[in-house]
């Protein structure tokens, strides 16, 4: 009995990942090569800088999940965070798959999904850099929590121009005109009073709530702040900066 419940076992599992070796050979042979070399490099650099801010901040996912009713997700959530810089590469190349089912329909939905992915880069280099600071000076609240999110938010914005002209949109010009350039810093501006200044509102106006320390509160504050401000970034950087 226990030899064929090995051999069970062991024909189950072959079949399992002849599977996914069959699928993942159609998604890799479906992609371009920047579409599986560019989200991979995004992904990777994501998982370093979320592990840095998460422990910049204190997180414990055991203490987090039994707060919230949750912990039964201890097993799978605590060895998906220690493999993440290996799993998550693997799930960006996933997600542009995904999205590159529409872009024989709707090239703007393509676009979107790659958006979507740079914007978690620009999210973390925010989030990294802002935590970097408050770490180094010790300051989470008032005008100098401003100036950092100013200098993260500034740090994640040049990085968006760069993926998203030569990535998202595929504006393959490396000389941009004075136009472009006035485009974008004029939606830089305006994105940048719209990220800071609610983060600075969550953060300075409102205070920390529901028992979440000061540091905590700062990244709930500057997370708000990228959910705000993410459409505007993406409809502005679509039909005016970038637009062909």
């Amino acid at each position: 009995m226990p030899v064929l419940f090995f051999g069970a076992f062991l024909f189950s599992t072959n079949f399992l990942f002849s599977k996914v070796f069959i699928y993942a050979k159609i998604v890799l042979m479906s992609l371009k090569k920047s579409e599986i070399i560019v989200p991979a490099i995004i992904a990777e650099i994501d998982a370093w800088l979320l592990l840095f801010v998460l422990k910049t901040i204190g997180f414990n996912l055991q203490d987090f999940l039994i707060k919230t009713n949750l912990e039964v997700f201890f097993i799978p959530l605590n060895i998906f965070l220690k493999f993440l810089p290996i799993i998550l590469p693997f799930v960006a190349i996933f997600y542009v798959f995904i999205g590159s089912l529409f872009k024989n329909k709707s090239q703007g939905i393509f676009q979107f999904f790659k958006f979507t992915l740079v914007g978690s880069l620009n999210t973390f280099i925010d989030f990294g850099i802002l935590n970097f600071l408050m770490f180094i000076f010790q300051i989470t609240f008032g005008w100098g929590y401003s100036i950092f999110k100013a200098i993260s938010f500034s740090s994640g914005v040049i990085n968006s121009y760069f993926w998203n002209k030569f990535w998202t949109f595929q504006k393959t010009e490396t000389k941009a005109g004075a136009g472009e350039f006035s485009k974008f810093y004029l939606v830089t501006f305006i994105g940048f009073l719209i990220n800071v200044s609610i983060a600075s509102f969550v953060v300075n106006v409102i205070g920390p709530q529901f028992g979440f320390s000061k540091v905590m509160w700062a990244n709930i504050g500057a997370f708000i702040a990228v959910l705000c401000a993410f459409i505007w970034n993406f409809l502005s950087s679509k039909f005016f900066v970038f637009k062909k």
